[in-house]
C-alpha cells in the first residue's frame, strides 16, 4: 500500500484542476487549524498554570505546580484555568493550519526541488513550517501571554481588543507585538522540526516494519496506511517529550521577553542572551530555566498527541489522502 496521496487525487471529481487543489488547500487549512485547537483546548489549564510559574507570578511564585492548580480555582474560580483561551483560539487555528500546511509544501519543496529527502527533511521542514506560523501568528500569542498572566481582582487589560489597543499605545506600536519574537523563533526551529521530524520517523517505522500490527488503511482513501489511534497518540506523545526537552529553556526566556513591562524585571529581559543570562544567575537552572519543566511534560504530551492525531483524523475526514 502507498503511505502518500497525490493532490488531484482528493478533490471531488468533475472539477477543473485550479479549482481542485485550491479546494485541497482550504480543507488542508481546516484540518490544521481544527487539530490546533483541540490540542490547546485539551491543555489550557496547565498552559495558564505554567506561565504563571514561568514568570514567576507574585500571587503564585513561591507554588508549584499542583498547588497552583488548586489555588487558581479557589482564587479565580474554574473559569480561571482557561483564562486567555479565547485569545488562543484566535491564534492556534491559523497557527495549527498554517504549521501543518507549511509543513507539507516545504516537505515537497525539499524532495522536489532541492533533493533533500529520508529524516532529513522531515526536520528541515518541520522547523521551516513551526518559524512560518510563528511569525504570521506572534502578535496574537503577546496578547493571549498578557491575558493568561493577570490574576482577578488585578487587571491590566479588559480583553482582547483592550489588550491590543494598550500594547500598542504604550509599548511602541507595531514593535511591541514582537517583543520576544527572536527567542521564539530560534525556540520554535528545534521545538517543531524534532516534533514533526520524531513523529513522521515513528510513523514511517512503524508502517514500514509492522503495518498490520500498528496500522490500517484509511477510510477515505484505502490504498494509503494510517496509524491506528492509539499509535498516532503514542508516537504525538513521545514527539512532544522530545521536542519541548530541548526547547525548553528559550521558551522561558520567550515567556519573560512578551510580559515585558508587566514584570519588575523587565529592563533586564530586553535581548535574548540578556534574559537567559538574568534567569540563571537570579534563579539558576532547575528553578530558573527549567522552572515548570515537569507540569510542560505533563502538558506537552497530550497535547502534541491531540494536535497530530486529530490532524490525522481530519485529513481522512476530508478527503486528503
Amino acid at each position: 500500500m502507498a503511505t502518500e496521496a497525490t493532490v488531484n487525487s482528493t478533490a471531488p471529481p468533475g472539477l477543473p484542476t485550479p479549482a481542485r487543489k485550491e479546494y485541497y488547500w482550504l480543507r488542508s487549512f481546516a484540518a490544521g487549524g481544527i487539530a490546533g485547537c483541540c490540542a490547546k483546548t485539551t491543555i489550557a489549564p496547565l498552559d495558564r498554570v505554567k506561565i504563571l510559574l514561568q514568570a514567576h507570578n507574585p500571587h503564585y511564585k513561591d507554588l508549584g505546580v499542583f498547588a497552583t492548580l488548586r489555588s487558581v480555582p479557589q482564587k479565580e474560580g474554574y473559569l480561571g484555568l482557561y483564562k486567555g483561551n479565547g485569545a488562543m483560539m484566535v491564534r492556534i487555528f491559523p497557527y495549527g493550519a498554517i504549521q501543518f500546511m507549511a509543513f507539507d509544501q516545504y516537505k515537497k519543496l525539499l524532495r522536489k526541488k532541492l533533493g533533500i529527502s529520508g529524516h532529513v527533511h522531515r526536520l528541515m521542514a518541520g522547523s521551516m513550517a513551526g518559524i512560518t506560523a510563528v511569525i504570521c501568528t506572534y502578535p496574537l500569542d503577546v496578547i493571549r501571554v498578557r491575558l493568561a498572566f493577570q490574576v482577578k481582582g488585578h487587571h491590566r487589560y479588559t480583553g482582547i481588543i483592550h489588550a491590543f489597543q494598550t500594547i500598542y499605545k504604550s509599548e511602541g506600536g507595531v514593535s511591541g507585538f514582537y517583543r520576544g519574537l527572536m527567542p521564539t523563533v530560534i525556540g520554535m526551529a528545534p521545538y517543531a522540526g524534532f516534533s514533526f521530524f520524531t513523529f513522521g520517523t515513528l510513523k514511517s517505522l512503524g508502517l514500514s516494519h509492522a503495518p498490520t500490527l500498528l496500522g490500517r488503511p484509511s477510510s477515505d482513501n484505502p490504498e494509503v496506511l494510517v496509524l491506528k489511534t492509539h499509535v498516532n497518540l503514542l508516537c504525538g506523545g513521545i514527539a512532544g517529550a522530545i521536542a519541548q526537552t530541548i526547547s525548553y529553556p528559550l521558551d522561558v526566556a520567550r515567556r519573560r521577553m512578551q510580559l515585558g513591562s508587566i514584570l519588575p524585571d523587565s529592563k533586564k529581559c530586553l535581548t535574548l542572551s540578556n534574559t537567559l543570562k538574568h534567569v540563571y544567575t537570579t534563579y539558576g537552572v532547575k528553578k530558573g530555566l527549567y522552572r515548570g519543566l515537569s507540569l510542560n511534560y505533563i502538558r506537552c504530551i497530550p497535547s502534541q498527541a491531540v494536535a497530530f492525531t486529530t490532524y490525522e483524523f481530519m485529513k481522512q475526514t476530508l478527503h486528503l489522502n
